[in-house]
């Protein structure tokens, strides 16, 4: 092996991270230039009808969904084939060259050079999550303030309706709509997205069956993902077979997270044929033989966790459902009441993500190690354009609805817009719910990443 193995004079990780970074404040840019454009083409169409009012918001949450996961699987695979090309295949020439490294020797050497790979790939997802600490916290903290200010100002102030023209911090308001709910989450899911994609490769890199397999296994984890895009695509287009009322508002976007799910259940099978019938990778310390069916588990029950958690999340926040009728109820009692019932419920909501996500990792380890813990964040990120163009719908509509009132359109317009506003708050819960449950899975993926890499034996090579 020539001496770039070791150090590699030009700063791969380091381009990698500032790719990482544009791409993610690419995909928040776009995603907001969308969300301005179609909030007041949203209350435009309002005028016409509210199924006409809900497919502009929801096709310019579309935007964002497929836009950001579209752009960070093209640009982590770009990345890869530059890196491969740069330094990687001439180096694997070279040691298959080498007549005097046969053998574990040699595939402690191949294995090694396809970790060096994807560690210096990595940079992509930690500069994506460098962006998500600015987008999602800043843009966070910038978007609660303004609602908080504006509402300060319109009832104590003054007695100003909300989305009062005459309020100066209802554009504030707005505009933190777009920058918490669309650039930050955006930031905040690429971020979780790339780096267990960029976790699972790194695991990978422990198999020599996948490294050596001719069908391209080793790249599975990015056809997962690419899976979950088809999925979406399908499931957008269901939309379009109901008719949007005043009454079935929440119900449409609900159903689009079981649609995506169970559509993926099927895209992701053909993708399996690529990984070997059995392939060996470390479980525990140990070389196990894993089977792709133990691959499609692991996909599963991440898959299907995660629209548990969509689910009970909606449950816990939406307003046709009893905790939030009664958390309603319990204000007639006082301010005290209210806010220890929602601190009983926001626990109270957290038992049943946390089964869930400990049935995958249960699963994912004992089949197939951090390998798997990787693949099951994946599936529950299988979905994500779905989830964000769920996410994306909440804040469009909502300024919809703020526009409709300073506009001065009659209030029968304001009273649509505010019945996809009432879906948008609980499905931007939903989003929430889906980043901080991949986010677990991600995290114990990176952990085991790590823990990987340091206790092999081919880092003697070094």
């Amino acid at each position: 092996m020539s001496k770039d193995v070791h150090a590699t004079n030009f700063p791969y990780t380091a381009t990698s991270y500032l790719v990482g970074s544009a791409t993610s404040i690419a995909a928040g840019f776009i995603g907001m230039r969308i969300a301005v454009y179609a909030n007041s083409r949203t209350t435009f169409q309002c005028c016409k009808s509210v199924h006409d009012g809900f497919l502009a918001a929801f096709r310019g949450g579309q935007v964002l969904g497929f836009t950001l996961v579209g752009l960070a699987l093209l640009i982590l695979q770009l990345i890869i084939i530059v890196f491969k090309a740069a330094w990687y295949d001439a180096e694997i020439d070279a040691i298959v060259a080498d007549k005097t490294v046969t053998g574990t020797a040699q595939e402690d050497a191949v294995k090694l050079l396809t970790r060096r790979l994807f560690e210096l790939v990595a940079g992509y997802g930690l500069g994506g999550s460098s962006v998500a600490l600015f987008g999602r916290v800043g843009g966070g903290i910038y978007t609660k303030a303004a609602d908080v200010g504006a509402d300060l100002v319109g009832k104590t102030l003054h007695d100003l309706k909300e989305d009062d023209p005459s309020n100066p911090g209802t554009i504030a308001d707005n505009v933190g709509d777009n920058v918490g709910d669309i650039a930050g989450m955006g930031a905040d899911l690429f971020g979780s997205l790339a780096e267990s994609t960029c976790a699972a490769l790194v695991v990978s890199s422990t198999s020599y069956d996948l490294i050596s397999d001719p069908n391209g296994a080793l790249y599975f984890p990015l056809l997962i993902t690419a899976s979950g895009i088809v999925a979406s695509f399908l499931s957008v287009l269901c939309v379009h077979l109901t008719t949007v009322t005043l009454a079935n508002v929440q119900a449409v976007l609900k159903w689009q997270i079981g649609i995506s799910t169970i559509i993926m259940t099927g895209t992701v099978i053909p993708a399996l044929y690529v990984m070997p019938e059995t392939f060996k990778i470390e479980v525990s310390g140990v070389q196990t033989d894993v089977t792709r069916w133990n691959v499609y588990g692991c996909i599963m029950f991440g898959l299907w966790s995660g629209m548990v958690i969509g689910f009970i999340t909606e449950y816990y926040t939406s307003n046709a459902y009893r905790p939030t009728q009664y958390l309603a109820e319990s204000c007639k009692n006082g301010p005290a009441p209210n806010i220890i019932q929602g601190l009983a419920l926001g626990y109270l909501s957290c038992v049943i993500p946390i089964l869930c996500i400990t049935a995958t990792i249960f699963y994912a380890f004992t089949y197939a190690g951090m390998y798997g813990i990787g693949l099951s964040a994946l599936g529950m990120l299988g979905a994500l354009p779905v989830a964000l163009s769920i996410d994306g719908y909440g804040p469009i509509s909502d300024n919809a609805g703020g526009i409709a009132e300073m506009s001065g359109l009659p209030s029968h317009i304001r009273d649509k817009t505010d019945a996809l506003d009432a879906a948008g708050n609980t499905t931007a819960a939903v989003g929430k719910g889906f980043a901080i449950g991949s986010a677990c899975l991600v995290g114990l993926a990176l952990f085991g990443a790590f823990i990987t890499r340091i206790g092999d034996s081919s880092v003697d090579i070094l």
